[in-house]
């Protein structure tokens, strides 16, 4: 079996706003066929990233490669194979859904008439409506087919679930698992950290503009934190705990608990308990 070529290749970016934080000596990959998540708070500096490796921004040092096509130079010819799905959409005000669906496939050339209208099905896209007169989700979800409907070979996703309900993110993670499996590359940037670890298998970690981890998925979420519940003189209280189970079981004799629970925290704890631990080591970046 040949061995998976990169859909994402960044090698020392590094992009400079003046006093305001960019992006430093970022690098990371990510192979063909797979669904990466990007994980970081707000303003980590995700959003920077994706503009680089889109063209939309001049970064100051580093290179950018997308499927094996050089990101500045080749822009012209990388935006006809990825589709693209930003945090806020923005379309002409006044353009009815279906125009502006069709205008996006003819921006790239291509006739994406059946994709389009299987997606616009899937999801209730209401084409006959302006865009002025959709909610934030109904925008999400007309930005959902423009990024898809021609069957990209990497998709790009900035925080793409913001404004859609449950059931409009589910169906949205079902259409992605259906192109991923056709073999669309995924780089799903996001802060939420439950649905990254439900359907991504590697993630990139950022924070303050610089990646301190890139593993699996898995590794990531593994942590020395517990969450431990007592119940004492019919009272409960609970608290996070890190180290090693004979001082926790020597703590909780002292203490002469009724009942104990110990159990993984939520994952935004994990991930500040690992960004304290980077901290701690004085690690700009870790990787496995």
């Amino acid at each position: 079996m040949s061995e998976k070529l990169m859909a994402v290749e960044i090698k020392g970016l590094t992009k400079n706003y003046g006093r305001k934080r960019g992006v430093r000596d970022i690098s990371l990959s990510v192979r063909e066929g797979d669904m990466f998540g990007f994980l970081g708070p707000n303003g980590a500096g995700k959003s920077t990233v994706i503009r680089s490796m889109l063209g939309l921004l001049r970064f100051q040092e580093g290179s950018i490669r997308l499927l094996g096509l050089d990101a500045v130079s080749n822009q012209r010819e990388i935006m006809k194979k990825v589709g693209y799905m930003p945090s806020e959409p923005f379309f002409y005000p006044d353009m009815k859904v279906r125009d502006v669906i069709r205008f996006a496939a003819e921006a790239r050339g291509l006739d994406c008439r059946e994709e389009a209208r299987k997606i616009c099905c899937l999801l209730a896209v209401e084409e006959e409506k302006r865009i002025r007169e959709l909610s934030l989700g109904n925008r999400k979800k007309v930005s959902i087919v423009c990024a898809l409907q021609h069957r990209p070979e990497l998709l790009i996703l900035d925080e793409p679930t913001s404004g859609l309900d449950p059931l409009m993110q589910e169906a949205f993670f079902q259409l992605l698992l259906e192109y991923n499996r056709q073999g669309t590359t995924c780089f799903l940037s996001s802060h939420v950290l439950s649905e990254v670890k439900k359907y991504c298998a590697n993630a990139a970690v950022i924070r303050e503009g610089r990646i301190i981890r890139t593993d699996s998925v898995e590794q990531l979420s593994r942590s020395r934190v517990r969450r431990v519940r007592i119940w004492k003189n019919g009272k409960e209280e609970s608290f996070s705990y890190a180290e090693g189970m004979k001082e926790l079981v020597h703590r909780l004799d002292e203490m002469q608990v009724d009942d104990v629970l110990i159990e993984e925290p939520p994952l935004e704890e994990l991930f500040m308990d690992f960004y304290e631990r980077a901290e701690e080591d004085g690690n700009d970046i870790i990787e496995a």
